[in-house]
């Protein structure tokens, strides 16, 4: 399975905020960041905000920090809320045309994979991906002062 860009982008923004703790930063700081487009992230942020997990404060100096505690945003139910296709092979879906299906053992196969990998991300928070012991370094490869 291959996480889309806008996971991969929705868990960096995320790291990004439970590194800067309280503070706020703007969707700017973030993309220089992490070098991608301000315009990739704008969706991105847009939607983390509309499902609890920032909040956005308007106005001069206005800008995006975590809602929820780092400890309380579970990774597996982050993936499953930004991944819209979690059909690995046609057979998983609704528009399945494969002739074997019937017969084929495959789709058994990767939807127990597919669990187990969804099951042990779920084991993980957002406190799992920044570590106190990498804080310093987290902040410094961030360009986080």
């Amino acid at each position: 399975m291959r996480i889309t860009r806008y996971t991969d982008y929705s868990l960096r923004v995320l790291i990004y905020l439970a590194s800067h703790g309280e503070e706020l930063t703007t969707i700017q700081q973030i993309a220089d960041s992490y070098d991608i487009s301000k315009n990739h992230l704008m969706k991105v942020v847009h939607q983390l905000n509309l499902k609890g997990y920032i909040e956005s404060v308007r106005g001069k100096n206005g800008g995006l920090r975590l809602r929820l505690p780092p400890e309380e945003i579970n990774i597996g139910v982050l993936v499953r809320e930004t991944e819209q296709d979690m059909d690995l092979v046609e057979c998983m879906g609704s528009a399945n045309e494969c002739r074997i299906t019937p017969v084929c053992g495959l789709k058994g196969i990767l939807a127990k994979a597919l669990q187990s990998f969804l099951a042990t991300l779920d084991e993980y928070t957002l406190a799992d991906l920044v570590p106190e012991k990498h804080h310093s370094q987290l902040l410094r490869l961030l360009q986080i002062s």
